[in-house]
């Protein structure tokens, strides 16, 4: 396979932002995401590539709940205070204002929409793992075209 190839059209798969929080106890990890997609309609599921040396993964594998903050467009600074380690103080997560999801898993309080869930599946193979989690609950709180990679200006893919 020629590496330059697979690199680009890997890339050319369209790729938002997201904040997938997790609590484990008293063990909050937040981590910005960007390969994710929904999986089935009933139930509803979706597909999170979740690198597998992290809190986070940890967290999940655990089977601490989730919330995934789906960011809209112009939050390329949330996405990017989650690209270094959980820093979880004073209800903020990494500086942003968080609440607590129905299922107690952290909620960044400016993302337009979330799902939040509860896994159901872990395929471990490779440096990430396939996290398939159940739909428990979802908001909107404005209407935004998802933050994507294309608009940071950055790949994580390929």
């Amino acid at each position: 396979m020629d590496d330059e190839s697979r690199k680009t059209a890997l890339r050319m798969i369209p790729y938002g932002l997201y904040v997938l929080c997790t609590k484990d106890g008293d063990k909050v990890n937040a981590a910005a995401i960007n390969w994710v997609t929904q999986a089935s309609f009933a139930p509803p599921l979706v597909a999170m590539g979740i690198k597998r040396d992290t809190d986070t993964f940890e967290n999940l594998k655990n089977g601490a709940p989730f919330a995934l903050s789906i960011l809209g467009t112009g939050q390329k600074d949330t996405a990017f205070a989650f690209f270094k380690p959980t820093d979880h103080a004073d209800g903020t997560i990494n500086g942003h204002r968080y609440e607590s999801a129905a299922n107690g898993a952290p909620l960044l309080v400016d993302a337009p929409a979330w799902v939040e869930g509860q896994v159901t599946d872990i395929v471990e193979r490779g440096d990430h793992a396939v996290v398939i989690g159940e739909v428990t609950e979802a908001g909107v709180r404005r209407e935004s075209p998802v933050l994507t990679l294309a608009e940071c200006g950055v790949f994580y893919g390929g």
